[in-house]
């Protein structure tokens, strides 16, 4: 049985747990419990909130798909538990709702891209949920994720570390921001069109001037697969706009991009990271971390090596 049929037996079910056993250990935890969707909202959230908070992400860091998630019983028992529950939001995460409602919580919800400065459109017309690839919106994101951790706070001190907090992990962001705009101001303007995997990061790409010609997959999960009129037309579009690289996804294959890489002579890039983060202990698996690597492979893929940057968050 598919999970999100199993949703509603288990929520019974754990809802008759919770009420037997009056909840477990970690209910007389002084930290906030804090349920995030994805990995990004759940890094933020631990940035944000130190040692005040135990976060708990319903998608691994690494790999996680959130477009095509399937919720799974051990999500609701989290949801049920939690004091703040952090979306990302704009369409992303939509299968969230069905484990809130499943679940009974009376968690407050975070929707933590709303109100973000930055707003972009995909080809097709839609919001482009990955706002998190444009720092100005994580900024605001932590801004909005401190203030609800403040409020479901007990503790004063514990509310006054996540203020400053917040305040410090936003002046970090910023400062992400101007290194990775220093990196990619270096790539020629002849050099700065690419082809990636599927639509997840044109707020890179707008937020720093270069231009993604297409992507390989046509839907934004990375796994969509194109039919070969869509492959050929992007190869046409490949060579009439002298695409410099394409880049596959971190967290999937990279056959189609070389195959593509193949009929049109452009060169195959390093894989960013456009859904998920990194593997824990690895460098990527933080946000900032992330983003600063898939600046630095932008800059040395699109520019054949020639450009190089270190950026340290």
């Amino acid at each position: 049985m598919p999970a999100r049929r199993l949703l509603p037996l288990v929520a019974a079910a754990l809802a008759a747990t919770l009420a037997g056993c009056g909840g477990g250990d970690d209910d007389r935890s002084d930290r906030v419990r804090v349920v995030a969707t994805t990995a990004q909202m759940a890094d933020i959230a631990r940035n944000v909130g130190g040692d005040a908070v135990d976060v708990h992400p319903l998608l691994p860091a690494a790999g996680g798909d959130p477009h095509g998630h399937e919720p799974r019983p051990r999500d609701i028992e989290a949801v049920a538990r939690a004091e703040l529950i952090v979306l990302s939001g704009a369409g992303l995460d939509e299968w969230a709702r069905e484990v809130i409602d499943s679940s009974g919580t009376d968690a407050t919800v975070v929707d933590a891209g709303a109100g973000r400065p930055a707003v972009r459109r995909t080809a097709a017309g839609d919001i482009d949920p990955h706002w998190w690839h444009d720092p100005r919106n994580v900024a605001h994101a932590a801004g909005r994720i401190g203030a609800a951790l403040a409020d479901a706070a007990e503790d004063p001190g514990a509310r006054r570390r996540i203020e400053r907090n917040a305040a410090a992990y936003a002046q970090r962001v910023r400062a992400l921001d101007r290194a990775i705009a220093g990196c990619l101001q270096r790539i020629p303007a002849g050099r700065r069109r690419l082809v990636t995997q599927h639509d997840s990061i044109g707020h890179l790409a707008d937020r720093y001037d270069l231009e993604v010609v297409g992507t390989i997959s046509p839907a934004q999960a990375a796994e969509a697969q194109p039919s070969a009129g869509e492959l050929a037309a992007l190869a046409d579009r490949v060579r009439r706009e002298r695409v410099a690289a394409i880049f596959p996804d971190a967290a999937g294959s990279d056959r189609l991009a070389r195959a593509l890489a193949r009929q049109t002579g452009a060169r195959v890039g390093p894989a960013l990271y456009g859904d998920s983060l990194g593997r824990p202990g690895s460098r990527e698996a933080t946000y900032l971390g992330m983003e600063a690597a898939n600046a630095e492979r932008l800059a040395h893929g699109l520019t054949d090596g020639r450009v190089r940057c270190a950026i340290r968050p």
